[in-house]
């Protein structure tokens, strides 16, 4: 059987962006319960050396929708400093990337196969194509991102567990 580009990169993307949604609300909800800061949420890091929360959530919209935008032009590049988004801001900057992706149809993305994408980072330059850039760059770090805002949740004592996650499982029909 074969599988496609847009089935694995959208469908994976779509999953985990509506994951996170779910676990975001699950956080406000808990803190604002709770009596928890959410502007102390959204500056919460893990470890010293690791960025915040707000980083996380602007990374995971950035290897979604920002990195199927930037193989469509060639050049991807890492995120700009982090806005200053407050928790209801990041919330909306998940909905907008998950809305995002949805725009792109399967012709469009199938199409990324073989096309070259250059990451730019500083003076260095590294050459992907298309989907080598989406599978072994994008997708970890998008991964990578969403796992540890819900970590930061997780420490916040956020009730959340692995299929809040996961999210919905692609499901034989």
């Amino acid at each position: 059987m074969a599988i496609s580009l847009y089935d694995v990169s959208i469908g994976t993307y779509t999953q985990i962006l509506d994951a996170v949604s779910g676990f975001l609300d699950k956080g406000r909800t808990h803190c604002e319960t709770n009596g928890i800061d959410l502007n102390d949420v959204v500056e919460t890091h893990i470890h010293p050396d690791m960025m915040p929360f707000r980083f996380q959530l602007v990374s995971v919209a950035h290897h979604s929708l920002g990195a199927l935008k930037g193989v469509q032009e060639g050049l991807f590049t890492p995120p700009s400093p982090a806005p200053d988004l407050d928790y209801a801001g990041l919330q909306n900057l998940v909905s907008e990337a998950r809305a995002g992706i949805q725009a792109f149809t399967s012709e469009t993305v199938n199409a990324f196969e073989g096309k070259e994408v250059l990451f730019k980072i500083g003076d260095r330059t590294m050459t992907f194509t298309g989907e080598d850039f989406l599978m072994s760059f994008s997708l970890p770090n998008f991964y990578f991102h969403a796992t540890t805002a819900y970590d930061i949740l997780r420490m916040k004592g956020v009730p959340i567990g692995k299929r809040d996650f996961m999210g919905r499982p692609r499901l034989k029909t």
